[in-house]
């Protein structure tokens, strides 16, 4: 039994939470011989579209979990990727369309609505970044204000009306597995720069312990502003993705995003009080609101429950978390 002990406490924190996801697995699946006869894990297909429609909010989640690990927080990330939509589909019309409405454009390369969707977030973060490390406002406020500065400059954008007819290049970033591939391919970077980089380094001491970051020589207004800027950059890659999958883009997009993101920061094992969480936790927690939200339509089970059980977990992984850092306290004063 110690040895038992011994061996668990060795294992990495994600694998608690990677536990939680195949219980979760388990009891829908459970669920559904019970109730309508049929098999939620073997079912292929809804698996694939679980795990595209997570995706976006996982590109999202990437950036939230590094802001959480420097004990901030950011509620933009729904309104960034609206108003990056907007931007991006924008400029990848397909000529057809705008040749009739405006002669004087042309197809752009792909790559030219996609540079400007990303920049689009990640001049939105920097701005945020600024706000927070320079003027001391608390991140909540400072967020919060720009997730209503840019749904409102998303409708602005185009006066409200969507953005459609869309090239083929474009939307192609959108079809098939490309949304998981970039984000796989966005958690597995960051993962590497969290852990083994200057970069994670300075993110985690900030969120530990900021005073004595700063008298060890860390530069904490330029790491914020990059800190936040990449969040908003990764939000403006969400919006891009968005605009691709639905081959259009309209205002309303990324609505209650940014809560599903530090949702899945937070059962990933991220602490709100800062220093504490891994890329790979985040990952874990995507797929878990994943599975929540098609073990729900696999149940047939109305949509506001969605909501109402997310809330829940919310709640739940917050006190789990306070009642650590309790603990953590506890110890290092008998320390």
């Amino acid at each position: 039994m110690n040895n038992f002990k011994a061996n668990y406490k060795k294992l990495p924190p994600e694998f608690n939470i990677f536990l939680v996801l195949l219980g979760l697995a388990l009891l829908f699946e459970i669920l559904g011989w019970i109730f309508i006869g049929q098999s939620f894990v073997a079912n292929k297909r809804r698996l694939i579209i679980m795990i595209l429609q997570v995706s976006v909010i996982g590109i999202i989640a990437v950036g939230v979990t590094q802001v959480i690990i420097m004990a901030g927080i950011d509620l933009s990330g729904g309104s960034l990727v609206a108003l990056s939509a907007i931007v991006a589909a924008s400029l990848a019309q397909n000529s057809s369309y705008t040749k009739a409405v405006y002669p004087h454009l042309t197809d752009l390369p792909y790559i030219i609505p996609v540079l400007a969707g990303v920049a689009c977030g990640l001049f939105a973060g920097f701005l945020s970044g600024n706000i927070i490390a320079r003027t001391g406002i608390p991140p909540f406020i400072a967020t919060l204000g720009m997730l209503v500065s840019a749904r409102g400059a998303s409708t602005w954008y185009n006066n409200g009306m969507p953005v459609s007819f869309l090239n083929d290049d474009f939307i192609a970033l959108g079809q098939g597995v490309w949304p998981v591939v970039i984000f796989l391919s966005v958690a597995a970077l960051f993962h590497i720069l969290m852990r083994y980089t200057k970069y994670g380094k300075h993110t985690y001491a900030i969120g530990s312990n900021e005073e004595a970051a700063r008298v060890a020589g860390i530069n904490i207004t330029r790491h914020k502003i990059i800190v936040y800027s990449i969040a908003g950059g990764l939000a403006g890659l969400a919006g891009v993705v968005t605009a691709a999958r639905a081959m259009s883009a309209q205002a309303g997009m990324g609505m209650m995003y940014e809560l599903d993101a530090i949702a899945a920061a937070v059962i990933g094992g991220t602490s709100l009080f800062g220093g504490r969480g891994r890329i790979a936790g985040t990952l874990f927690g995507v797929l878990i609101l994943g599975v929540i939200t098609s073990g729900f339509v696999f149940l047939r089970i109305d949509a506001y429950y969605q909501e109402m059980v997310k809330g829940a977990i919310i709640v739940g992984a917050v006190v789990v978390d306070q009642i650590r850092y309790k603990k953590k306290n506890t110890k290092d004063k008998d320390i």
